[in-house]
């Protein structure tokens, strides 16, 4: 959280220097801020590991957008075909995610693919009750929202 605010606070001390604040301008503002900030991260320790976010944060994007699409392209499949390929059912998932917020941002990433819908966490907070579609291979299915959730849990740490 230091680091943002350490970049936007760069970026802005770029536009004011530079005198223009076109769209352009305040991307190179931000983008010379970030490129810093990654320069003298090992310096300050209060900065440790803002570098990596922004590489994880783009690679988790495509990743999720891929995923997004493969399922989407899986349930329109199955709507416009008449033989239906659903086999609905409910699993329960481990959760790595110990805090109230990652488990919120894992169960919604879950929700917001078509074909899965969180359902509910366990009292102890350890379970994730998910609704899938197509639950043709528990294990499968267990291991690409794991993959997910790893892939999430990688952003804030």
């Amino acid at each position: 959280m230091i680091g943002a605010a350490w970049n936007l606070l760069l970026g802005l001390a770029w536009i004011v220097l530079s005198g223009d604040f076109s769209g352009g301008n305040v991307l190179a503002g931000l983008i010379f801020g970030y490129l810093v900030l990654a320069l003298i991260q090992s310096q300050v320790p209060a900065l440790d590991g803002y570098a990596q976010r922004l590489p994880r944060l783009i690679c988790f994007i495509g990743f999720f957008f891929k995923e997004l699409l493969v399922a989407n392209l899986k349930v329109s499949y199955d709507i416009v075909t008449p033989p239906w390929y659903m086999k609905p059912g409910v699993i329960a998932m481990p959760l790595k995610a110990r805090t109230e917020f990652e488990i919120a941002f894992v169960a919604n990433l879950i929700s917001l693919t078509p074909g899965t819908l969180s359902l509910d966490v366990s009292d102890d907070r350890r379970v994730l009750y998910i609704h899938a579609m197509f639950l043709h291979d528990e294990v499968e299915l267990r291991q690409g929202l794991a993959e997910l959730e790893r892939r999430a849990l990688a952003l804030f740490h």
